[in-house]
């Protein structure tokens, strides 16, 4: 998972041993480091040493760099397993470690457990050729309804590399939390992020822990995009700043769930000086391309202010060199050149909604689609499942699966379609056991139409790679949702 490009099997496995060394030529710095990864990844259930080396020699566990294949691309790689070798290349560091995260996979499920296991440890013989179709594929992770730690994240985005995800997108942002500390606005994480749904404590990232998280993203090639949701969406901003509010009035904090009552005062130039500082300190923690600027459910703005605020808040995204993205709502402004819009769009959305989305991919627009009835990952498989919400209607383990990215959107162009972002929402989840029911299997589904081939894709052969996935969620500690339409075995 997600089934690769090209897959010809052949020839005798190649067995992983006490002796086997991890062999990363060249001596690049990052290599060993991805290297290093491996040998950490299977030590524990192997018992083995798996020494890291530079030396040349022949057999082991072989990562090169310097593949001449260009359809590889940034992320693509070649997984070949003879009983002498077992060799990933790629032309970047990013393929070397998606190839070993192919490798992960095709070891037995017990390859996950903390704790010696019996082997043997062999890798079926052949080669894999493989590259992703899209070069987004992203998760959202809302940390703003209910707050979730520093390990949390990090449990969160190890699952999400298993899958080739290459975007965090942090919601950090929204009524009932501010997480994020902003030097010149001390009080939005201090007393903005002193709550959440429900009245719990809350919390925000440090600087320090927030770097962290970018930090520990990026070791996994994820691009953490960071999201300030504006102009809506913004009731813990306006509870820790009065001169925010038009009336000069700080509400208090919100701990419900009701949407699009909050907003900034257009108006106001306090407003934008307050943009200003948060984007520039956000984009200067945040080493990656996008800049995350919400503009969702504003009912609260006006469509003439709406239009005015988003105009000035992209340009101060692109002022500190960031590509713009927002909702799909974005489109109802008008977005700067090379702005991205995430469509959350459902059945029911409006055609007119819908066309004015494509219509935006036409002018340039670039689009991620995130259907709320297909990849929401809060949204609730049935109706008994006790978690979650139905909003967009009840969203079965198929469902999140049988659609194309390509075909979705209909007018919008192909090549507008920048990739697939799975966001889950958390006003009924409050901890990583939770986050997994509901994220574990869709996930699964969401990465392999961001990276798969549309003809290496379809439901019946899926629900069977599915299932066989299963005992590895269980090893990796995952409780997952055991959908009736996927055959899990005993």
């Amino acid at each position: 998972m997600p089934v690769p490009a090209q897959v010809v099997p052949g020839g005798s496995p190649y067995a992983i041993t006490s002796t086997t060394p991890v062999r990363v030529p060249g001596g690049s710095a990052e290599v060993r480091r991805i290297g290093t990864y491996l040998a950490e990844l299977l030590r524990p259930a192997t018992g083995y040493a798996l020494l890291v080396t530079g030396r040349p020699g022949p057999g082991g566990i072989r990562l090169e760099l310097g593949s001449r294949d260009r359809s590889l691309g940034e992320e693509g790689y070649r997984l070949r397993s003879t009983p002498g070798a077992l060799t990933i290349t790629a032309r970047a560091p990013a393929g070397l470690f998606h190839g070993v995260q192919t490798l992960r996979q095709l070891l037995p499920d017990r390859i996950e457990a903390d704790s010696r296991r019996k082997g043997p440890w062999k890798v079926a013989g052949g080669t894999v050729t493989d590259a992703p179709r899209y070069g987004y594929r992203g998760a959202m992770l809302d940390v703003s309804r209910h707050f979730f730690s520093v390990a949390e994240v990090k449990r969160y985005i190890d699952q999400l590399a298993l899958y080739k995800v290459n975007k965090l997108h942090l919601h950090l942002s929204d009524d009932q939390g501010w997480r994020i500390a902003i030097d010149s606005w001390p009080r939005l994480a201090t007393y903005g992020g002193s709550t959440e749904v429900g009245g719990g404590p809350g919390g925000y990232y440090t600087k320090a822990q927030y770097r962290e998280i970018v930090r520990y993203a990026a070791s996994r090639y994820l691009e953490v995009v960071p999201e300030i949701d504006l102009p809506g969406h913004t009731n813990a901003a306006l509870a820790s700043y009065a001169e925010l509010n038009c009336d000069g009035v700080a509400p208090p904090l919100y701990t419900g769930t009701t949407v699009g009552f909050s907003s900034l005062c257009v108006p106001e130039p306090v407003t934008y000086d307050f943009v200003d500082d948060v984007l520039r300190e956000v984009a200067a923690l945040t080493p990656g391309k996008y800049l995350h600027i919400g503009g969702d459910e504003a009912h609260a703005t006006s469509h003439e202010d709406y239009v005015a605020f988003m105009a000035k808040a992209q340009a101060v995204a692109g002022k500190y060199g960031r590509t713009v993205m927002g909702w799909h709502q974005l489109t109802g402004a008008v977005p700067v050149k090379g702005a991205v819009a995430q469509y959350w769009g459902y059945d029911r959305t409006g055609a007119a909604e819908r066309k004015r989305v494509a219509d935006a991919a036409k002018g340039g627009t670039k689009l991620v689609l995130s259907p709320a009835d297909r990849v929401y990952l809060d949204m609730k498989y049935t109706k008994d499942t006790p978690l979650g919400l139905s909003w967009a209607g009840l969203v079965e383990v198929r469902r999140a699966y049988d659609w194309d990215p390509e075909t979705y959107l209909e007018g919008a162009p192909q090549e507008a379609v920048l990739g697939v972002e799975a966001p889950i929402w958390t006003e009924t989840l409050s901890n990583s056991t939770e986050i997994e029911k509901m994220a574990f299997p869709r996930l699964l589904g969401a990465a392999e139409i961001g990276w798969s081939p549309a003809a290496a894709r379809d439901w019946e052969t899926y629900k069977v790679r599915l299932a066989a996935q299963g005992p590895r969620l269980t090893g990796l500690g995952i409780d997952f949702y055991r959908s009736p339409q996927v055959d899990w075995g005993s």
